[in-house]
């Protein structure tokens, strides 16, 4: 009886809070326009910053100058055929250098290779606008970056910005990477008239039984590349490979007062949404989807940025879906950036290897993050979080509040760190079984995950309730569990932890 009590308490507050979230959301947005925003309400993003149990500053969306051109006055056609690489370019120029303003890509399917934006930029697309990225490898030279946390060589992103000020890509249009000429597919992801489409698709080739690729060239590289970080010894060799260098989709580096707002992203050739070193970020009802069977198709990677918002968006992938990196590695620790100072507020995630992720890659550091008012529908894992020796860095300062699951299909809670590459799910299907009791030396390459705050959780349905799996050598840490109720299959397990609190948390075996 204590218990159903319990229960019911915990489901009157989560309701409670969620009906206040979601009032205030609307009353903001009926107050006014985040373009313009009112006297009223100067800031609308204020309120995310206050009270929170770590030092953050406000974050506000950029301004811009009240100047717009149309697309269409550059020579861009809409037909979904002619190619606008050139009207996008030309279009940006012209903007520029007038200061900067809102560049307006009307109703219709914009086909184009890569788009550069520059700062004091907002690219706005209307009601039925379709960015439609061409899947034309010989579009998008080869150039230094970074990938999956590591200095490398990728082709360039579809549509990116490097060391810019001011920018934004707003409104109610698609944005699409046409991935499916980019991304390698295994049959076991996908239906068997999926398999049948991609096999019929020109130039790919099924590298090993059961897992198609682009091209040759791609089959090539992925026997030479390690972490897929490939080695080439000519640009004869390096074009060859260009398929698989795929890159992100949306490839934010450097650049400060950034607004993601209303957008769908989708169908990207490897992450979909990457800022990468960004400083005062925000991301507001935005929709970034993959198909379920996109190899790192990751919705949102941020990595070591600082001051960001998360807020009222929704991902659909076939990786993680909202993830926080710092960098992989030796990489990671001499870029010595840390991800800090993040919320993530009324989000939903509907299919993805985790809900909300952090690492692997986390050599960096990531600290301060709140993630609340938030659901996970379908994950393989709700919260995730994961890393393996080598990577070292710290994760601290993590509070997480009032989550919602449903149908979990591997752990509601997991911490990992033996991480090698595949989801939960292929885990347990491959029935790794990693060596958790024999002590390694403590290096700079030790990761640390200590000072987590858990509290206000309902799953209902998963695998597993939850898995600690820490290095013997540094066992997890500090990680407080309050008002948490899960049905599951399988209890929860801790091995390697060290210093967990719980409070009122409570396992229901299905």
């Amino acid at each position: 009886m204590k218990k159903l009590i319990c229960l019911l308490l915990l489901g009157v507050t989560l309701t409670a809070s969620a009906q206040k979230h979601t009032s205030h959301h609307e009353s903001v947005a009926s107050q006014c326009d985040k373009d313009k925003p009112c006297a009223k309400c100067e800031n609308p993003y204020k309120r995310y910053t206050k009270d929170l149990p770590f030092q953050m500053p406000d974050v506000a969306a950029p301004q811009f100058p009240d100047r717009k051109v149309n697309l269409k006055d550059f020579g861009a056609v809409g037909d979904g055929i002619t190619l606008n690489t050139e009207a996008f370019a030309k279009a940006i120029d012209a903007l520029s250098a007038q200061g900067g303003g809102k560049l307006v890509v009307p109703a219709g399917v914009w086909f184009t290779g890569p788009i550069v934006l520059k700062s004091n930029i907002n690219l706005h697309l209307k009601v039925g606008a379709v960015i439609l990225f061409s899947g034309d490898d010989k579009l998008y030279p080869i150039i230094k970056t970074s990938f999956e946390g590591l200095d490398t060589r990728r082709c360039q992103s579809p549509l990116s910005a490097n060391g810019c000020e001011n920018i934004a890509i707003t409104g109610h249009g698609v944005i699409d990477g046409n991935g499916q000429y980019w991304r390698p597919v295994k049959k076991s992801k996908m239906t068997d008239s999926q398999w049948k489409e991609v096999l019929a698709r020109p130039g790919g080739v099924e590298s090993k039984k059961g897992y198609w690729v682009p091209s040759q060239g791609y089959a090539d590289a992925e026997k030479n590349a390690d972490m897929n970080v490939v080695k080439a010894s000519s640009e004869a060799e390096w074009n060859n490979y260009k398929r698989f260098l795929r890159p992100v989709m949306i490839s934010l580096v450097n650049c400060k007062n950034v607004l993601l707002q209303g957008v769908i992203f989708q169908n990207s050739p490897a992450w979909n949404i990457h800022p990468l070193m960004c400083e005062n970020i925000i991301l507001d009802n935005v929709l970034a989807r993959n198909p379920a069977y996109a190899q790192n198709g990751d919705a949102l990677d941020l990595e070591s940025c600082k001051n960001a918002l998360i807020v009222n968006s929704k991902f659909d992938a076939g990786d993680d879906g909202i993830c926080i990196k710092s960098g992989k590695d030796k990489d990671g620790r001499r870029r010595g950036r840390p991800c800090e100072n993040v919320v993530v507020d009324g989000c939903t995630v509907f299919a993805g290897h985790g809900g909300f992720v952090v690492g692997s890659e986390m050599s960096g550091g990531v600290r301060n993050i709140l993630v609340k008012s938030c659901q996970f529908l379908g994950t393989d894992v709700g919260l995730r979080f994961k890393s393996t020796r080598g990577r070292g860095g710290i994760v601290e300062n993590i509070f997480i509040r009032d989550i919602s699951m449903t149908d979990i299909k591997t752990d509601a809670i997991t911490f990992n760190m033996y991480y090698g590459g595949k989801s939960v799910a292929e885990m347990l299907a491959d029935g790794d079984n990693p060596d958790n009791t024999t002590k390694a030396p403590v290096t700079e390459e030790t990761p640390i995950f200590r000072n987590i705050d858990i509290q206000n959780v309902v799953c209902n349905g998963a695998g597993r309730a939850m898995e600690f799996n820490g290095l013997p050598e540094m066992p997890i840490q500090g990680i407080n569990l309050k008002n948490i109720v899960i049905k599951a299959k399988k209890d929860a397990t801790f091995t390697n932890a060290e210093d967990i609190k719980k409070e009122n948390v409570h396992v229901t075996l299905e």
